[in-house]
């Protein structure tokens, strides 16, 4: 009970950063940033840390495209860790 009771203060004071139940099971992320990261089997995590980032986990990072880092709304972190800006 109190788990459900901080998640809905959560929510309430950030709604941007807590995902609604609906939108959790599809992607954060564009198919063609998806395929640029090794494709959605690669990604184990996505998670929305601020209004136009997305912080992305990636089971290999070596399955990346190699121009992922190249591009400018991209911040590759090490340990698989990736950040993505959208711009919206």
């Amino acid at each position: 009970m109190f788990e459900k009771m901080r998640q809905a203060l959560w929510k309430a004071l950030s709604p941007d950063l807590v995902p609604d139940a609906a939108s959790a099971a599809s992607s954060l992320l564009d198919s063609a940033m998806l395929a640029a990261l090794g494709g959605a089997d690669n990604v184990k995590s996505e998670q929305k840390v601020a209004l136009t980032r997305v912080r992305v986990e990636v089971c290999d990072a070596s399955k990346m495209a190699a121009h992922v880092q190249a591009l400018p709304n991209v911040m590759v972190f090490a340990n698989g860790v990736v950040h993505v800006l959208d711009g919206s």
